[in-house]
């Protein structure tokens, strides 16, 4: 047995502190990334686990829960720009292991009028940069959590409704490949290269959940040193069935304990 690290976009942790609470409590995870909790402030979740939080009135924000073990902030913010003050990222150690948490950027609209695309890629660039750092480093580290991007076509359920979509954009897709490019696994692909209709994101319009037309754009990318651990990852439909629902459900990583 492993350990199991999830991550979850439950768009409002207002909304959704029963649904974690049970997902807690059922699945007992060792670690829970979440995003999108849109407060200043984190309900207590559960007593079983420790809790890092950043977070901002209304939008975003990111909170990491450890089971066991003692964790460290590393960073609460990601460098690169002074002046970003969004909640998307928190960069914590925990049983020797970098465990980062990302919100990462929507992007949309993609138009010469407005700057979220462009903050969009900036912040991906700022990413890659961190990450090469730990790379080079040798740290083995993981980066969990909503990246907004849909890696290929057999991500979505009509890649042709995505085109031009910063979430299929060419130019995140570029940035994609360059995290890649560094050594780092997708690790949902790893274990399932040619699974289709495996996604972790739905709409609430147009009947999107019970006729999955959703897209995969939850990940877990791993260092060559985690990635060598890598024993299962799964995304768990069961959550986005539920009442009230986020519209992203979990994914979940298993670690052996042991380095191999």
């Amino acid at each position: 047995m492993g350990m199991v690290i999830a991550s979850w976009n439950v768009n409002s942790i207002k909304a959704r502190q029963e649904h974690v609470t049970k997902f807690l409590k059922e699945k007992k995870p060792d670690v829970l990334f979440l995003q999108e909790l849109k407060g200043e402030s984190l309900p207590d979740l559960s007593s079983d686990y420790q809790t890092n939080f950043v977070g901002q009135k209304t939008y975003n924000g990111v909170a990491i829960l450890t089971r066991e073990g003692t964790t460290k902030i590393v960073s609460p913010s990601l460098a690169g720009d002074p002046d970003d003050s969004q909640a998307r990222y928190l960069e914590i150690e925990w049983n020797n292991i970098r465990l980062i948490n990302i919100y990462l950027p929507n992007g949309n609209p993609v138009s010469a009028d407005s700057d979220k695309f462009p903050y969009k890629i900036k912040w991906m660039g700022r990413l890659y940069n961190r990450l090469k750092e730990l790379k080079e480093e040798n740290i083995p580290f993981l980066v969990g959590g909503d990246f907004n991007v849909i890696p290929h076509d057999i991500d979505c359920y009509d890649p042709s409704a995505w085109v031009g979509d910063a979430l299929f954009h060419a130019q995140t897709h570029k940035m994609w490949r360059m995290f890649l490019n560094l050594g780092l696994s997708d690790a949902f692909r790893i274990l399932h290269p040619v699974e289709r209709d495996a996604y972790t994101f739905w709409d609430y319009q147009g009947g999107a959940w019970p006729r999955n037309r959703g897209i995969r754009i939850d990940h877990f990318l791993l260092s060559p040193a985690i990635t060598d651990r890598l024993l299962s990852c799964s995304i768990d439909l069961i959550p986005r069935g539920w009442d009230k629902a986020s519209d992203h459900t979990p994914i979940l990583i298993e670690l052996s304990t042991q380095t191999q």
